[in-house]
């Protein structure tokens, strides 16, 4: 995929990165912030997942909704916020793709976060190579709707 696509003009950029800043003001309730170095690596992070995922992205991206929902989990702490948000958007692109786009975005994000705080007790690695994947094994083939961790039998 041509890299122009993922150079965005220097001012769209800038609102990004203040977009994920703005957050902070909310995370900082449950005890976690990320440092403009943090908010500039996952935004180069972001570039890049899209990149390597062959998708690309209108608006501001995914992240704020990745902070709000996952910011006040009983598994997210300070020392691994920037490095678990990191892998959870390589993940919610990764799964958006195996998912054919069938799953919305605040669907798929809400998942991630009930399985992340129930099933998969915080592990990253849990989320992504069982949970996820046969979610959207079952998306992709037409087993039925997706049900919420709580639904399930």
């Amino acid at each position: 995929m041509d890299d122009e696509i993922f150079n965005l003009p220097a001012l769209k950029q800038k609102q990004q990165l203040e977009e994920i800043k703005k957050c902070n003001e909310y995370s900082a309730k449950f005890g976690v912030t990320l440092s403009d170095s943090e908010v500039i690596g996952l935004n180069e992070n972001r570039k890049e997942s899209l990149k390597s995922m062959g998708r690309v992205e209108l608006g501001n991206g995914i992240l704020p909704k990745l902070i709000f929902e996952f910011c006040d989990s009983p598994f997210i702490y300070q020392d691994i916020y920037a490095d678990t948000l990191q892998a959870l958007q390589e993940i919610f692109y990764y799964f958006k793709n195996e998912s054919l786009d069938e799953i919305s975005d605040d669907e798929l994000i809400h998942i991630m976060r009930e399985y992340f705080d129930q099933e998969c007790q915080g592990s990253i690695e849990y989320l992504q190579e069982t949970t996820l994947e046969d979610i959207c094994r079952n998306v992709r083939y037409g087993y039925g709707t997706i049900r919420s961790y709580d639904e399930e039998d």
